[in-house]
């Protein structure tokens, strides 16, 4: 049985899909162009602009890729990027973590 999902990632998956909504207006661009572009139909890119997630990671991928910001959204989440990462960088990190 599939666990109900969290308050916090309903919202966050909302304001991600504002947010690449924003960009593709920012840009000018419609979200037909941005659905030829990322080789979707434009029912899927409402679906990722509403915050769906029912939509996949390569389909996620291939907006930002779409918008230009596909560089800059990996690299925000490189965790050598982080504060914790650099202090961290010279050891070694571990194949899995156990609990």
């Amino acid at each position: 049985m599939k666990r109900p999902t969290s308050p916090v990632v309903m919202r966050s998956a909302k304001q991600l899909g504002e947010y690449l909504a924003n960009w593709r207006k920012l840009q000018g661009l419609t979200a037909e162009q941005v659905a030829q572009r990322a080789n979707i139909t434009r029912t899927t890119l409402r679906s990722v602009e509403n915050g769906g997630l029912g939509v996949t990671m390569e389909t996620y991928l291939s907006v930002l890729h779409a918008l230009g910001i596909l560089r800059d959204a990996v690299n925000a989440i490189d965790p050598y990027e982080s504060d914790l990462g650099r202090a961290r960088a010279d050891q070694i990190l571990p194949k899995r973590v156990r609990p």
